[in-house]
């Protein structure tokens, strides 16, 4: 498979895709291919932990304060649609070629790999 449809394919399933990546022969030998499977994994694995402590946020805000967990729910839909774009955005950046870095995760994974 051509090292652009790996990298692409690292950003695919999010965090379980940056971790097979990783673990494949040949492609957890090719330093861009790991640096995709990292940014993947740290970019995805911290907007799961995002979404997950907003709904948290927002069920204790509704039974607190009503209408204050439709704001933090609003927020919740914005991060989702925010992180569908970014999906998007580095899978085409990947199968480009380009090796785009997120400002202070890309340079975690740069590390990584």
């Amino acid at each position: 498979m051509p090292n652009n449809v790996a990298a692409t394919l690292c950003y695919a399933l999010g965090l379980i895709t940056g971790i097979l990546f990783l673990f494949l022969e040949p492609y957890n030998r090719d330093r861009n291919i790991r640096f995709h499977a990292w940014q993947s994994i740290f970019t995805f694995g911290g907007m799961f932990v995002l979404q997950i402590a907003l709904s948290i946020v927002g069920i204790i805000a509704t039974k607190i304060f009503g209408l204050l967990g439709l704001l933090v729910s609003l927020v919740s839909l914005g991060l989702s649609l925010v992180t569908l774009g970014l999906w998007i955005f580095l899978m085409v950046k990947a199968y480009q070629g380009e090796k785009f870095s997120l400002p202070i995760i890309g340079p975690l994974a740069e590390q990584k790999a």
